[in-house]
């Protein structure tokens, strides 16, 4: 982001100055250097060896893998941080550490359950996001699901893991929650005598996340009597754009009647004759499940939703990038525009690469074009759609009634 490349080369510009100034000065210099400002240049230098030890400890917590270091690393990260005066917060710049890292109010994270207790008994649902630091997100959105899970199927115990190590160790150095790992999840499993295990994905689709935990998942099967695994949100991907199915007209319903709902329209058309359109914007993938993003623009085209367009943070397929979506908006005559995370969270991407306020965010793109009145986002994920829980939980009802292993 901008804020950490400014601070970055902010950090740079003085590390450079300081050893020009060195340089420069000699022998000479330092003898015509009153006491007072040898003492004020030895506290700027140990403020700034403070600085630079609390991003390295970020950084050093910023990584996929988690090893037997992690929970030290990730308490002497937060030790450093909280060792700072509130000037020396906003100078912390690293490969990833920024003021943000430990400072942004994201919501309470005491209202969250990260659902890592034992005492699971013999039948488990292991709910696996990819997860968020976004405190509030999380509540909402993924434990939102997760209890909404657990409601409709009392008698089976629902655990949570998360795929994202670096959202982990986040989490875990800013607010003190431990999250699971699918590795640590699965382990709790088999340590806690589980029989019976059904993973319910709540990813969007069967993209690089949904296989990474089918391998995770694969090496634990033998351990148990029967694992199962539910479909994610949009269920089966489809060969191309025009493939369509329950799951993603179930969501494109759902997503679209929220979003009216919340922009003060008794319907699609009324906003339609608004001159209104929504834009639901997803993450975006390289993989070839970036079909769903074009089955899902042809899901609302199916439904008569002719104001609603599909978009993509990452362009990925490449009529879902920015430039492509604001041009097919204006091109249709909308004057007004409404964003929304076509996400399960919303988290980073929904709060700074949609409606962030650096310039290269869509909200950004979408006002600095000049071809709409006024351009709105709404910070809401999936997760915290009842029919959106609901579906899921629909998921995990098709492979309980399914026999097979």
């Amino acid at each position: 982001m901008k804020k950490r490349l400014v601070s970055a080369l902010l950090a740079g510009a003085m590390a450079c100055s300081m050893v020009l100034t060195g340089c420069s000065g000699g022998d000479a210099e330092k003898k015509d250097t009153p006491p007072a400002e040898k003492e004020t240049d030895t506290n700027k230098g140990k403020e700034q060896d403070a600085v630079g030890e609390a991003a390295a400890l970020i950084d050093a917590i910023y990584v996929q893998e988690r090893t037997d270091q992690t929970d030290e690393q990730c308490a002497k990260a937060k030790e450093a941080w909280d060792a700072l005066t509130e000037e020396e917060k906003e100078q912390v710049a690293g490969v990833n550490a920024d003021p943000d890292y430990f400072g942004r109010d994201t919501g309470d994270a005491s209202k969250d359950d990260p659902r890592n207790q034992d005492e699971i008994g013999e039948n488990e649902i292991l709910a696996v996001s990819f997860g968020t630091s976004f405190n509030s997100s999380r509540v909402d959105d993924i434990k939102g699901i997760e209890d909404a899970i657990q409601a409709a199927y009392p008698d089976w115990s629902v655990r949570r893991a998360f795929t994202s190590q670096i959202i982990i160790n986040h989490v875990q150095a800013r607010d003190g929650e431990a999250i699971d790992n699918m590795q640590q999840a699965l382990d709790r499993a088999v340590a806690n005598k589980v029989k019976n295990l059904i993973v319910q994905p709540t990813h969007l689709m069967h993209g690089a996340e949904y296989n990474e935990m089918m391998e995770a998942v694969s090496a634990y099967e033998d351990q148990f009597e029967t694992v199962k695994i539910a479909e994610p949100l949009l269920g089966d991907v489809g060969t191309d754009a025009t493939v369509i199915n329950a799951d993603k007209e179930a969501v494109a319903k759902a997503l679209t009647a929220e979003a009216v709902k919340e922009a003060g329209f008794d319907s699609l058309d009324a906003a339609e004759e608004d001159q209104t359109a929504f834009v639901f914007l997803g993450h975006g993938t390289s993989h070839t499940a970036k079909v769903s993003y074009s089955q899902m623009q042809t899901q609302m085209g199916e439904l008569g939703y002719d104001n609603v367009f599909i978009g993509t943070v990452e362009g990925e397929p490449e009529e879902t990038s920015c430039e492509a979506v604001m041009e097919a908006v204006a091109q249709a005559g909308y004057k007004k525009v409404i964003l929304r995370p076509l996400m399960v969270v919303a988290g980073d991407h929904a709060n700074n690469d949609m409606a962030g306020e650096d310039e290269d965010s869509w909200i950004s793109a979408f006002r600095a074009s000049g071809e709409f009145d006024s351009v709105d986002a709404q910070i809401s994920g999936l997760g915290s759609i009842a029919d959106i829980q609901k579906l899921y939980v629909e998921h995990i009802k098709a492979v309980m009634n399914d026999t097979a292993r």
